[in-house]
Parts: structure tokens; sequence; C-alpha cells
């Protein structure tokens, strides 16, 4: 058994054999030479095969007129991919073993596995209000321990298909009932934003993409992988129909001819269930559903559609709804899918659903992931603006017995620290002044039994290990920061400078916002950084 994970390896090109080219074709669908599903291919010779062969790398850039160097730089940019040599041997299973904040709180021992599985090491997997957690191949193991493991090994059973539904809001948007205007004004009047952590207008940012010359699209970013975040994963698991329904109206609003789902490698169980969910959906458009292959970098819009488009997920550098930036160089609407749950309510159930239940200021609803120690950790849909007691105390059973809060990640990894003491309204703008930011709202609870400055080091390191590494600024500087936040004495001068620099100059939000690690820490805990 091997506990560290498997390193990207660049193995040298290799002839592509009569008989690798059979093997490719008889496995991949009809259409597999096109560019874009270089990622898809991947994937399916790694289910087979148990791993990324040399001999079939070769064949599929020989089949797909690519240079073998274009293969091999999308095949090792991703952590899900493994690179074989021509008669390796490959496990025989592998278990991604979380170590995720509220994972970490609670330490999974996998010593006895069967022979020829093997361990990794892995960041947050969506499954954080059932600490601990792991994967057993594509099974999520909640609670996990060796022996739930072990049993998850086995041939996966059938997926549960939710019963059939009949899009009742799209039926009335597509027979003129809802016009376009309408829709787009009741989504103003509830004042619904972006929910995968940007807060940008939805109805704003629509009618930007509806002004572009078409033809257009609309993506569904399912890719959440910020630490703590599970709230995808829990609208997909109880709601999926209402969340195809509010991608569905979102390309009839912005006039789109297709729709791609982008949904993260760590919910393949999801993606059977979604698979076969899109199969029976009316033909308004056509909806693709896409794999991740394990990168936090593609959440993010630019680099989500890098990846669509078959390459590695480097961010680009302008807005993914401009016309010459977006997914085949179409505008393209990017909506996350929290935000596509509440267009589908609010239009059946009106825009006050959302408006009147806010507090300390702050209208409307909010979802927050919470997990740590808590009593009743999972998905609390909220009014938004709530504050960290109010959440713990109405909706999360109180504190864990004989646990104290003493400082909790108002939005994940990204949103840094904040002491017990403060205790702002958990919303769009209430954080910053605090050195923070709500982004995705994952909510993680630590009390006086954690190690702020080990869950920090953690945090760093899982920065390191998802930056993409195109920008120099976030490339040296987490894992500079990893080297920093080890030593026994932090530097807070030199830590100080390296977050400046990365803020201001790295090009996308994973290297502008891990500083926010730390530097909560110094800001709000001097005791424990000394």
């Amino acid at each position: 058994m091997n506990a560290a994970p498997r390193p990207h390896r660049r193995l040298g090109p290799a002839a592509a054999s009569p008989e690798s080219v059979a093997e490719i074709v008889a496995l991949l669908p009809a259409d597999f030479r096109r560019r874009d599903l270089l990622i898809e291919n991947l994937h399916a010779l790694q289910d087979r095969f148990g791993g990324l062969f040399r001999r079939h790398l070769a064949a599929l850039a020989e089949e797909m007129r690519l240079a073998p160097a274009e293969v091999q730089e999308v095949a090792s940019f991703y952590a899900h991919f493994g690179l074989a040599g021509d008669g390796e041997t490959v496990p025989g299973a592998v278990v991604r073993r979380c170590t995720g904040p509220a994972c970490a709180m609670r330490p999974l021992d996998l010593g006895n596995l069967p022979a020829g599985v093997a361990v990794e090491d892995a960041p947050c997997m969506g499954l954080c209000d059932h600490a601990p957690a792991a994967l057993a191949g594509k099974v999520p193991v909640r609670g996990a321990d060796a022996a739930k493991v072990a049993a998850a090994l086995g041939p996966a059973g059938a997926p549960a298909m939710p019963a059939e539904y009949s899009y009742p809001v799209l039926a009335r948007c597509l027979s003129g009932e809802l016009p376009r205007d309408a829709v787009l004004a009741e989504l103003d009047k509830a004042g619904l934003r972006g929910m995968g952590g940007a807060g940008f207008p939805t109805a704003r940012k629509w009618r930007s993409v509806a002004a572009q010359d078409g033809p257009r699209l609309v993506v569904v970013n399912a890719d959440e992988g910020e630490p703590g975040t599970f709230k995808d994963r829990w609208f997909l698991e109880t709601a999926a129909a209402r969340v195809l329904e509010g991608a569905l109206i979102a390309a009839w609003a912005v006039e789109a001819d297709e729709v791609y789902l982008y949904l993260r490698d760590e919910y393949a169980d999801l993606h059977r269930i979604l698979r076969g969910m899109v199969a029976q959906l009316p033909g308004a458009v056509p909806v693709h559903l896409r794999r991740g292959a394990g990168a936090y970098v593609c959440g993010e819009e630019s680099a989500l559609i890098e990846s669509l488009e078959g390459k590695r997920g480097y961010p680009r550098q302008r807005p993914p709804y401009v016309a010459e930036v977006g997914l085949f160089g179409r505008p393209t609407l990017v909506n996350n899918v929290e935000t596509l749950y509440w267009v589908g309510r609010i239009l059946a159930e009106g825009a006050e659903l959302f408006t009147n239940e806010g507090r300390n200021g702050h209208k409307g609803l909010r979802t927050y992931s919470v997990s740590g120690r808590v009593k009743e950790p999972g998905v609390k849909i909220a009014p938004n603006g709530i504050t960290i007691t109010e959440l713990i105390e109405e909706f999360c059973g109180g504190m864990e017995d004989g646990h104290v809060l003493a400082a909790y990640l108002p939005g994940g990894a990204s949103g840094g620290f904040l002491p017990a003491r403060l205790t702002p309204p958990l919303a769009f703008g209430a954080i910053e002044e605090h050195g923070g930011f709500i982004g995705s709202a994952a909510v993680v609870v630590f009390s006086q039994a954690d190690d702020l400055r080990a869950a920090a080091l953690g945090l760093a390191r899982f920065f390191a290990h998802e930056s993409c590494g195109q920008c120099t600024p976030c490339r040296v500087g987490t894992a500079k920061s990893v080297d920093l936040l080890a030593r026994p004495a932090w530097d807070r001068d030199l830590l100080s400078d390296l977050a400046d620099v990365m803020r201001d100059a790295s090009i996308c939000g994973l290297g502008q916002a891990a500083p926010n690690v730390w530097q909560s820490l110094l800001r709000h805990f001097p005791e424990v950084v000394k």
C-alpha cells in the first residue's frame, strides 16, 4: 500500500502500434477524434485499463491528429490521471483519503485494506458533513473507516434514478407564458447573484451574454472544490431536476444552442445519475455531461472553459462571458449549480421567496455548507446575513459536546480565519473589512481542540498542490508559503510581503486568495502565531 500520492510523470513518446490503435478505436465513441473530447477519452482509457499507458497515449495522439506532447501535457496536468509505462503494473484500485479541514479533525486510518489497493491523500471531496470521508474507486464513503472502505471497493450498484420531472417552469417559458423580459425582471427583483463565490448579479450576466452575437453556449459549473464546500453535491443529490431546469431556462433566455455540465470527478456517483437524467431531458437544446479530472483551479470559469476544450485548466485573463474568450470562441454563460437551482424556485414561487428572509440588513436566503465541530453539520438554507453563532445554535444543533467555538472559516480556505469574538453577517460584502470574504459560504467550525497553525499549514499545502503553475507569483508563492508556515516561528514581515506579491500579480483567484489563510491568523490570532 502506498500512502503517498502518485507523482506526475512525463514519459517519453512511443510509437503507435496497430494493436493499441485498435484498442482505442474499439473503446471510444465514433466522434472521439474531436479535440474537445481529449479529457473524456483519457477518462475512458483509465477507466478501462486502470491507468494511462504510454502505448495508448501514442495511439490516441495519432488518431486525434495531435502532437504527443499535447496529449502528454493534458494527461499530466490533472491529478486523477495516472501515467504508466508499458508493462508497468497499476494499482488494482485507488482509495482517496480526504485531507480537507473537517476530515483532518478526524484522522482516518486505512492500514488494513486488501493487497493491491493504493491509498492517496487527496484534497476535499465534498463530503465534509460526513467526515472522515474517502473515495473507494468511484464510490463515496461517508463516516469512513477501513471496513467501510474495503466494502465499498466491490462492484458499484445501479444508481437510484429520481422520479420523472415535468420541468413546469421551462414549459411556461417555452410556451410564452413567461417572456424573457419578465424572467430577467424577476431575477433582478430577487437579487439573485452568482453563488459560486463571485456574487455577480445573475440577470446582468445573462443580459451581457445575450447581447453578444451568437451562436451562444451555457455551461453549468459543478466543479466545486473549495475545502469545506459541498452544497452543489447536495443540490444535485436532492434537486438535480431543478438544477437542470434552471440550466435549460438560462439557455432559453440567452438563446444558447447547447448546454455543457462540467461535474467534478469526485462526484462519480452523481455522474451516473445525471447521465440518465440528461438522456431523458426535453429536447429544447442538447446537454453534454463532462467530467473534471481533479483540478481545483477548474472551478474558476475561464479555467473550466479551457478544460472543456480538452486542454489544461489554465485560467484566462479576461471574463469568460466575453465572446472572444468563451467556450469554442463563442459567447458563453457560466452559472454555478446553486444559482441555477434558485432560478427555477424564484420563477416558480416568486422573488419574495428569496428576498424576505434576510437578517442584519441583508435580504434573502443563503445556502451554507457547515462542517467541523458542530453537532449537525450539513447544508443549511438559512437567512442571508445570519451570524456564525446564530447559524450554529439555530441550524446546527450547537457545538459538539465539550467543544467551544474558537475560530471559523466563513468562506472556505479562501475566506480566511475569523475568531469567535467576530460575528459579522455571513453575507457578501460584510466580511471584507475583517480581511476575509464569504465566497461560496463554506463554513468550517473550529474549537479549542484544534491547532489553527496546523490547519493553516494544511490549507497552504492544498493551494500549493492545486496551483496550475501558469504564473510565477502563485506557483512559487504557494510553495514558499508552505515552507514558511512549517517553520517553528512565523516571519510576519516575509509572509506579508509574499501575500502582497501574490495578491497583486497572480492571474486568478487561487493565488490572490491563498494568502488569506496565513494573513488572517496573523491579524486575528497573534497568540497562535508567535
